[in-house]
């Protein structure tokens, strides 16, 4: 087996990982949640998302091995740029990067954090109510987005993979 098939392999099962993980925020978990009051609703995503926040061990080690592992198949691949599929390793690469990572850092993440700083112990309902439609229509639509291009990478690593 190649370094490249090594790393394939590796960026199939942590992209698969994390695909599993956002997916089930998008069919589960929200719409679960969503069936709560405002209060409970933001009570509810700050003690989940606390979870994670907190560098839970596993998903510390799964979300950053699909940042590693499609790294390094970049990687191996633009040193290998000749191969047959490079072009398009490095493109299903940089989707991931950008697609799936870059949305949770430029948006998840300062959501999540907005979440996180609200005392609802001592806000009014006014106030949690504008919280909550302002964070969970934009958490949700880009939510869906991310777990669209994520199921898409680990379909096309993949594909490249068994068609390799």
């Amino acid at each position: 087996m190649s370094l490249l098939e090594v790393s394939l392999l590796l960026a199939v099962l942590s992209c698969s990982l994390v695909t599993g993980f956002i997916f089930t925020y998008a069919v589960v978990v929200m719409p679960g949640l969503s069936k709560l009051n405002d209060r409970d609703f933001l009570r509810s995503f700050q003690v989940t998302d606390g979870i994670i926040q907190n560098n839970q061990p596993l998903f510390m080690l799964t979300w950053l091995g699909s940042i590693i592992s499609v790294i390094t198949t970049l990687i191996i691949s633009a040193m290998n740029k000749d191969s047959e599929y490079a072009l398009i390793i490095i493109a299903v690469c940089v989707l991931f990067l950008l697609g799936v990572q870059g949305l949770t850092i430029s948006i998840h993440i300062p959501l999540n954090n907005h979440v996180q700083k609200i005392d609802l112990d001592n806000s009014d309902e006014v106030v949690i109510k504008k919280e909550r439609t302002n964070f969970e229509n934009k958490w949700n639509f880009y939510n869906k987005i991310r777990t669209l291009i994520s199921f898409s990478v680990t379909c096309s690593f993949l594909i490249i993979l068994i068609i390799r």
